[in-house]
């Protein structure tokens, strides 16, 4: 270990060397050389101080803080023209507004951690639940950084997140500065509005142009961001999380959520947002990015985040002496309004679905919930008062479709005798009893226009309850969270692919569809597939693995259609449908010529081509 003299009289010798060189040189080869002897000069300077504290104390934790000095010395000179600003201490800054609170970094000039005042996350704490304050890019491991082509940096680039900035603080902004000398700088603004999630930020390259090599227009923004676990159901949580991005003039598109994706884009990027399933992070540039390359890592439930999104951003850069890049950042919740402010269609990053899927819930569900929830300030009675109106708009379909389960029991005891004349020939059967239909003008699919016209919907509120921030820790009932699973009894076991828990609107959906299904199966005809008679019964049961660990708002909402189906069912039947009547006008139908075509006419001759295919196979046995 070099001792402390030896360590000065070195210092003294490189000193008087560069003097030496300075005195020996041409003009010209001394303003080439300036800036390395003024960065030379500077790692002495820091040196030199390191020494003054090491002669404080003459023990070996003297020699080993001369060891670590060195080391860091050793670091500045692999910097480059950077030197002077690859050393330095770290220390944080804080801005804030009603909406959260963000703490800034000068290692680097970044954002360390954005606290939003007005969600909260739950967590286990000491073994207990405890909720604490949603907080995004957090993590350590997190970077925002740019990658700069220096030829005197030993490694050939240079990372900013590896210098130190001067910080500047404002009543709502923030200003850092990275004086490497001569005139040259990097500075990077941030200014936090005062009523919304935004963050401006401007970077400023100063003097650098013959400082950053290479022909390429473009210098890169590297931005690792290591989602958190937010949600209660890190699975789901997982599966609607990805990093969204939007091609100017094109449709917002994203990276695989299910899997480990890789997009790279090399058109103009309108922004480029890492999404949380209910909070983003979203970059808007004052002019386009000019490309990207995204990168999404899947993790599993081990490890503490949901995912690795990794953003190397292109941005444009034309080597001019100074040299400016703005844009808008985003750090907040997934509110639809707020995020269509924007008005660079950012608020399809919401995962309510694609196609028509996704223009049901934006255009229909979502107003018409809005509107409901304003009315009543409760998620859970909006969700109520949405299944009456969907009810309502579907009562002269259900009529119609009572009315044709009306009609075939009141044809019910004419089938039994066609059973009974038959025995077993199923195929005969099937035969005969389309013959009745077709006699007395009943449409045996009538009664199914309803359901499949709420398929639709389901299929949509499907993807709007696990994606609507409204939901999310909206309590009703006994459910705290309507945007994930309510745990009614909780095991002390797994149950395979049902979990630790029973969810107590999944169990009561499934009964309320059984008693449904038993409910309507009575005036139905089975003849034609028997099995169908079982498999209605086995599909909800089946289903409640799935809703089990769904969002509660679904399996609420379900809950709610098949207690009003069943009341709106019974109420038609016995209110406003006369059986006599029907009666009277199945003979009035059979009495009267019967039309050519149609579809009970069609479904007929296609049994009759099936049986006669079926004589002649027994024919050839």
């Amino acid at each position: 270990m070099m001792d402390r003299n030896s360590l000065i009289g070195m210092i003294l010798l490189v000193g008087l060397f560069f003097v030496w060189l300075q005195l020996n040189q041409t003009p010209q080869d001394q303003v080439a050389k300036q800036k390395l002897t003024q960065d030379s000069l500077a790692r002495v300077a820091f040196v030199q101080d390191s020494i003054s504290k090491i002669k404080t104390t003459e023990n070996n934790s003297s020699h080993n803080q001369v060891a670590d000095s060195l080391a860091v010395v050793k670091k500045a000179q692999s910097m480059g023209v950077f030197a002077n600003v690859a050393v330095g201490t770290e220390s944080n800054d804080v801005l804030e507004n009603e909406f959260f609170k963000v703490t800034f970094t000068n290692k680097g000039a970044r954002i360390k951690e954005v606290e939003l005042k007005n969600y909260k996350k739950l967590t286990t704490i000491d073994g207990k639940e405890t909720m604490v304050p949603v907080k995004l890019l957090e993590d350590t491991k997190n970077k925002f950084e740019y990658l700069l082509p220096v030829a005197t940096a030993e490694s050939g680039f240079i990372n900013t997140s590896s210098l130190y900035f001067t910080p500047s603080k404002s009543a709502n902004s923030i200003n850092f500065k990275a004086q490497i000398g001569d005139g040259k700088y990097i500075e990077e603004t941030y200014t936090l509005s005062k009523d919304n999630y935004t963050i401006q930020y401007n970077v400023n390259l100063v003097g650098l142009n013959n400082v950053i090599k290479g022909d390429a227009n473009t210098i890169e923004l590297n931005w690792v961001n290591h989602l958190d676990k937010l949600e209660k159901n890190a699975d789901y949580e997982r599966n609607y999380s990805s990093i969204y991005y939007k091609i100017d003039n094109q449709n917002v598109d994203y990276c695989s959520c299910t899997k480990n994706a890789n997009d790279n884009v090399d058109k103009p990027l309108k922004w480029v947002s890492n999404s949380n399933q209910f909070f983003n992070t979203a970059l808007i540039p004052n002019n386009l990015f000019s490309g990207a390359n995204l990168t999404t890592e899947m993790y599993d439930n081990s490890k503490e985040d949901l995912k690795k999104c990794t953003n190397q951003i292109r941005i444009p850069y034309n080597h001019g002496n100074s040299e400016s890049f703005g844009m808008t950042m985003y750090v907040g919740p997934n509110e639809y309004d707020r995020l269509k402010a924007f008005n660079v269609s950012l608020q399809d990053e919401i995962a309510f679905g694609s196609s028509i899927l996704g223009t049901i819930n934006r255009w229909m569900i979502r107003p018409v919930f809005v509107v409901l929830l304003k009315l009543i300030n409760s998620p859970g009675m909006a969700i109520l008062l949405l299944t009456l109106l969907v009810k309502l708009i579907l009562m002269p379909l259900t009529y119609k479709m009572v009315y044709s389960q009306t009609k075939m029991s009141v044809l019910k005891p004419q089938i039994e005798k066609i059973k009974a004349k038959l025995g077993d020939d199923q195929q005969a059967i099937q035969m005969e009893t389309m013959k009745l239909y077709r006699e007395y003008g009943v449409n045996p699919l009538g009664g199914c226009l309803p359901m499949l016209l709420q398929m639709p919907i389901w299929l949509a509120l499907y993807r709007f309850f696990p994606a609507s921030i409204e939901f999310r820790q909206a309590s009703f009932l006994w459910a705290p969270d309507l945007s994930t699973y309510d745990e009614w009894l909780k095991f002390s076991f797994n149950v395979p692919g049902f979990g630790h828990h029973l969810s107590l609107f999944a169990l009561l959906w499934m009964i309320t569809t059984l008693l449904y299904t038993w409910y309507n199966s009575k005036n139905m005809d089975f003849s034609s597939n028997p099995m169908m008679k079982y498999l209605q019964y086995i599909m909800p049961v089946t289903f409640i693995f799935f809703f089990n660990s769904f969002a509660s708002g679904l399996s609420c909402y379900l809950c709610f259609s098949n207690i009003l189906n069943i009341g709106q069912t019974m109420g038609t039947k016995y209110f406003l449908i006369n059986e006599d009547k029907i009666r009277s006008e199945l003979e009035k139908s059979k009495s009267e010529p019967k039309k050519k075509g149609g579809f009970t006419s069609r479904l007929e001759e296609a049994m009759k081509q099936q049986q006669r295919v079926l004589e002649e196979r027994n024919k050839k046995k």
